[in-house]
């Protein structure tokens, strides 16, 4: 009977534990303030902050920065404008002289001072007109010659028996003189011989209407094995 009993009985102490030390300090704790309606709203409904107002940066010229407009009637000396009492330069400012002209210079040595034009270099001369040269026959007689000098034979073409005809174009000037000469038919061996001997000719002037003129001979070089001269 007696350990039936002995649940109820713990059970029963706690209870009046709980009653006797709990419920007094339970009543001893203040509730938590409620947060004030009228703040929250006043939260809740709070308007966004405004932008920043654009400003505009407005930059105005000075007078002394643009270039004068009408022509003034002196140019004051440099000497006599007078100083602004915070030291700044008040040329060019309202009531100061124009700029754009150096002081002490008068504007009618922009206007009446003579412009410098730079000449483009002459052309350089025509080339010299090329004479024409004729060939004789009809009224232009063949040129006389006056001085004759004959070619000689290379030793290297008469040790190879090279012999043979060598034709040679001459163009002879108003003088008589061989200007130029031209191969037109050839022995290798012998050409130079032919050439060297038919620029020491030399030839009477050929007229033509009494004024000397230029000619074209054709000169033939005949090499024969065993003469050392033409």
């Amino acid at each position: 009977m007696r350990l039936s009993m002995l649940p109820v009985s713990i059970t029963a102490h706690a209870v009046l534990f709980a009653v006797v030390m709990i419920l007094p300090l339970a009543g001893s704790i203040e509730a938590p303030t409620p947060w004030p309606a009228s703040r929250l709203s006043e939260f809740m409904t709070a308007a966004a902050a405004p932008l920043p107002e654009q400003v505009e940066i407005v930059r105005t010229a000075r007078r002394s920065d643009l270039a004068p407009i009408r022509q003034p009637d002196s140019i004051a000396d440099s000497t006599d404008t007078p100083a602004s009492p915070t030291g700044r330069d008040t040329t060019g400012e309202a009531g100061g002289p124009e700029v754009g002209i150096p002081p002490g210079v008068s504007l009618d040595t922009f206007n009446t001072s003579p412009l410098t034009i730079v000449e483009p270099p002459p052309p350089p001369p025509p080339p010299p007109p090329v004479q024409r040269a004729y060939r004789p026959g009809g009224e232009i007689r063949e040129p006389r010659k006056v001085r004759d000098v004959p070619a000689i034979y290379p030793e290297v073409a008469r040790a190879a028996r090279i012999h043979g005809v060598v034709i040679l174009e001459a163009t002879i000037d108003e003088r008589g003189f061989v200007t130029d000469a031209r191969v037109l038919r050839s022995i290798p061996l012998l050409d130079s011989a032919a050439l060297t001997a038919l620029k020491q000719w030399r030839y009477t002037p050929t007229l033509l209407n009494g004024v000397p003129v230029r000619v074209l001979m054709t000169v033939t070089f005949r090499f024969s094995l065993g003469d050392h001269d033409l």
